[in-house]
């Protein structure tokens, strides 16, 4: 259990009921949101975010316009992916909406495809995956990332930064859902790491069940009781209810989505491991992670820039120590990146 605290982000706890949404209003995108920033020097590799302050709710794309290999790792029980090739991305969309927000998507895509001249051979075709997260029980409507919002954050992309806090994918993210009355807003972080020539990004939209903890194991953001001014983690709750035998509490519409980007290359099986690595190491700062009430994705991604292995490709292909170093790494990243988001 943490101190007592009066830093608390609670949501509220959602009226359910009928809601309005895009079409009932006039919406403009915003796309320079959010003073805090996290730094970055990653050449070929750019970020954007776009909103709809009625929500709030909105996207937020990673670009890497030569296109990058890709794996992906998903996880949990309600999952909300969208991939164009599973080994291939020219474009990352993480997305508030839930299921609806996928069609922010298209709208990368069809940027995408625009800019390209329209063309339409197999080799043209640019490639978006895009993964989203449930974020309307922190708000009171149904307002959700469209076609246009996903056009505007790729049309906003840019190297250098990446806006953190309650901004893009994570403007209505929240955590800690034992209840909707304990539950605090989180939102977006991002970290960057350079060692050597090996360069890592990290972009993190946290949405979980769980809450966040930092490196002392306090919990930080997430099941706050404003009676005592407290946070805790789930699991005294849940084993005082099995020892009740009865149900434990947790509210459903969860999910942390992320995308890690490194320089360095790596084979197909390197990059699939160095994926789940990363995603695993993030259950030190989200705790429960990947859980049935979770939907829980992460992109990695490669632009192989770098070769730190001078051996012969075919001897190193089954080694995969490389990419245990860079997962180490992004590891460290992803969970100053879970930090941010929970500021």
């Amino acid at each position: 259990m943490t101190p007592a605290t009066a830093d608390h982000r609670l949501t509220g706890v959602p009226v359910w009921g009928d809601r309005i949404a895009n079409r009932d209003l006039d919406l403009v995108p915003l796309t320079r949101t959010g003073a805090d920033r996290v730094e970055y020097d990653f050449p070929g590799v750019e970020v954007g975010v776009a909103e709809y302050a009625e929500g709030p709710t909105g996207t937020t794309v990673l670009h890497i316009p030569a296109g990058a290999r890709l794996a992906i790792d998903a996880r949990g029980g309600a999952i909300g992916l969208s991939s164009g090739f599973e080994y291939f991305a020219h474009a990352i969309c993480l997305t508030g909406g839930s299921v609806y927000g996928l069609s922010a998507g298209s709208g990368v895509a069809d940027e995408l495809r625009a800019r390209g001249g329209n063309r339409g051979a197999v080799d043209d075709l640019k490639l978006v995956s895009t993964a989203v997260i449930y974020d309307f029980s922190a708000r009171d409507n149904a307002i959700f990332p469209d076609a246009a919002l996903g056009r505007a954050a790729i049309r906003a992309a840019e190297h250098g930064s990446v806006p953190v806090g309650r901004v893009g994918a994570g403007a209505s993210a929240s955590a800690g859902k034992l209840s909707y009355a304990r539950t605090e807003l989180t939102g977006q972080g991002a970290a960057f790491g350079q060692v050597g020539r090996a360069r890592v990004l990290v972009i993190t939209v946290v949405n979980p069940v769980g809450v966040i903890v930092d490196r002392d194991g306090d919990v930080i953001r997430g099941n706050y009781d404003a009676a005592t001014g407290r946070r805790r983690r789930l699991e005294p709750d849940y084993l005082a209810a099995l020892e009740r035998a009865q149900r434990p509490d947790s509210e459903r519409g969860n999910t942390t989505i992320t995308a890690v980007v490194t320089n360095v290359r790596l084979s197909d099986r390197e990059l699939i491991h160095f994926g789940r690595q990363v995603h695993s190491s993030m259950n030190r700062a989200i705790q429960p992670f990947h859980t049935a009430l979770d939907g829980d994705t992460l992109f990695a991604l490669t632009t192989d820039e770098v070769d730190l292995d001078e051996r012969d490709a075919a001897e190193s292909a089954d080694d995969p120590i490389t990419a245990i170093a860079v997962g180490a790494l992004a590891s460290e990243l992803a969970w100053d990146a879970v930090l941010r988001a929970a500021r």
